[in-house]
């Protein structure tokens, strides 16, 4: 995968690290891209961000088009979005953004799927009771009823607007 950059106003492109993950830290959800055999599939998923490990999860339904889609090519492109509002009678829209490519994949392991939502439920939930309760019963749905998706963070690059 060529390395891509900001063309235009390059002022407004985000390199530092410690924003990018900000961006990943404060956002709560995520639309990937997918494509296999020339059609294209997009998806807007809840997720919970793995700095640690450069990775976001997510869960879903044991079976459906997306996974019908990773399983037949795993390269997929994903944004997070921070919108801060259109700015009126300026003509501006305050965002900040991330947009990268990775590889997504089904975890498989009981461990990965635990730690996978692990991640996403204390990602969107603040009350660690609520987490670890949810964890507790959780065992008999990730066999059959839950997947547990990682996608491994290849390339990111940031921008800012306004």
């Amino acid at each position: 995968m060529p390395e891509y950059h900001l063309r235009n106003k390059p002022e407004r492109e985000i390199t530092d690290k410690a924003e990018i993950n900000e961006i990943l830290k404060a956002g709560k959800f995520c639309t990937i891209a997918m494509c296999h055999e020339n059609e294209p599939y997009i998806v807007t998923l809840s997720y919970g961000y793995d700095q640690a490990n450069q990775a976001l999860f997510f869960h879903s339904s044991a079976q459906g088009l997306k996974l019908d889609f990773i399983r037949q090519n795993p390269d997929v492109c994903a944004t997070v979005i921070e919108d801060g509002g259109y700015v009126p009678n300026e003509c501006e829209h305050n965002f900040r953004s991330v947009v990268f490519w990775g590889k997504m994949r089904m975890a498989t392991e009981l461990p990965e799927k635990k730690h996978g939502m692990g991640i996403l439920l204390n990602h969107l939930e603040k009350d660690s009771h609520v987490v670890a309760e949810k964890l507790m019963k959780s065992d008999g749905y990730y066999p059959s009823k839950m997947a547990v998706l990682r996608l491994d963070i290849l390339q990111i690059h940031g921008k800012a607007g306004k």
